[in-house]
């Protein structure tokens, strides 16, 4: 108990400590009116991507002008939690204007996670090609999961869901959900995979997870950062280890939304165990490890977004420890969809649902 109290003591204070040596900031809002917004990604010249989960993809112009949908975007299934999720750009983007798009792809009775790729003309998406579609399908319009981050070594990670009535498919290597996809730019598994001997789980990067949304990678050291939603609380903030399992639904630290115990255990031999989790709930959302010189202060802590609290968590880290936790941008008072870090240095804040917008984050 007094070892419990001191370290509580330890973290209130170096919140504090947090809070007294934060930059000011101000609140700009970049673009508004857009159609429940996920995913954003920079484009050269300071334009923005910006998608839309019923199936639009938009550019925004450096001074804030929400330009048409695209044409050439992929149809997708837009129902419960699906839909186009989202964007990131080729590491050779400036010379081949190729992007990558996660959404859910069929109908009601069959679907799934899909990522594809296309070159951005103009206003259009051409020679579009479907790289990887998760099997197997589901037949519920939730848990998609659908985060894209690259790693250093150019090849990309896609996150996918467990399919909410399916939680027992994220412990099995022969499916992809509840699974971290490690893919190749041409869509196919790399050979040195954690799981190349076993055809089914040759794209399996990490498994035994729930829905994760957030994925961020700090470029310096090749960490991997991942959180997912629990259910009635059990959200995580996980740090990925090739071929490790993370747990669900063997171990958890949440309830099932009826009350009842999903399991006995919060930890389980032969699963990782989360850097931070949250009980109750505080619906993570879109995640970034910010090394931008606008916020000296935030170098080299994570930001993700807290749908549930209405703001956004910054987390310290030492080392890959979660050393302090501060609640940010809560006066906007709306769910926050997605936190990226932009190569301005600012923060870029999407907010969720019918009327969402872009709000970037600069000093004062």
């Amino acid at each position: 108990m007094r070892i419990a109290l001191t370290l509580g003591i330890v973290l209130v204070l170096m919140t504090s400590a947090l809070r007294a040596d934060t930059t000011g900031y101000r609140l700009e809002t970049v673009a508004e009116g857009l159609d429940n917004p996920w995913g954003i990604a920079f484009l050269p010249g300071g334009e923005l991507l910006v998608t839309e989960r019923v199936g639009a993809l938009r550019r925004v112009s450096a001074d804030g002008i929400v330009g048409p949908a695209l044409s050439g975007v992929p149809p997708v299934f837009y129902a419960g939690q699906g839909g186009l999720l989202d964007v990131t750009l080729d590491p050779d983007f400036a010379t081949n204007q190729v992007l990558y798009l996660s959404y859910a792809h069929g109908d009601g009775a069959a679907n799934g996670t899909r990522l594809s790729r296309a070159r951005l003309e103009g206003q259009s998406l051409e020679a579009l090609e479907v790289l990887h579609t998760v099997a197997p399908t589901k037949d519920t319009p939730q848990h998609y999961g659908g985060a894209l981050a690259w790693l250093p070594d150019r090849t990309l990670l896609m996150t996918t869901g467990d399919g909410f009535v399916y939680r027992e498919a994220a412990q099995d290597r022969g499916n992809e959900l509840g699974k971290t996809l490690r893919i190749g730019r041409d869509g196919q598994p790399p050979a040195d995979n954690p799981f190349p001997a076993e055809p089914k789980s040759a794209a399996v990067y990490t498994y035994g997870h729930r829905n994760p949304q957030g994925l961020a990678v700090d470029g310096a050291t090749g960490r991997v950062f991942q959180h997912e939603h629990g259910p009635r609380g059990g959200d995580e903030l996980n740090l990925l280890v090739p071929g490790s399992n993370y747990g669900w639904p063997i171990a958890t630290f949440g309830i099932d939304y009826t009350g009842a115990r999903i399991s006995p255990y919060e930890s389980w031999p032969g699963t990782e165990a989360p850097l931070r989790h949250w009980v109750p709930s505080i619906g993570p959302s879109g995640l970034t490890f910010y090394t931008g010189e606008l916020f000296p202060a935030w170098q080299g802590s994570l930001f993700l977004g807290a749908l549930v609290n209405k703001e956004v968590r910054r987390l310290a880290l030492d080392g890959s420890r979660v050393v302090a936790e501060e609640p940010l941008f809560a006066e906007l008072g709306e769910r926050i969809r997605n936190v990226k870090a932009g190569p301005d240095g600012a923060l870029y804040l999407i907010t969720d649902g019918p009327q969402g917008r872009i709000v970037r984050v600069v000093p004062k």
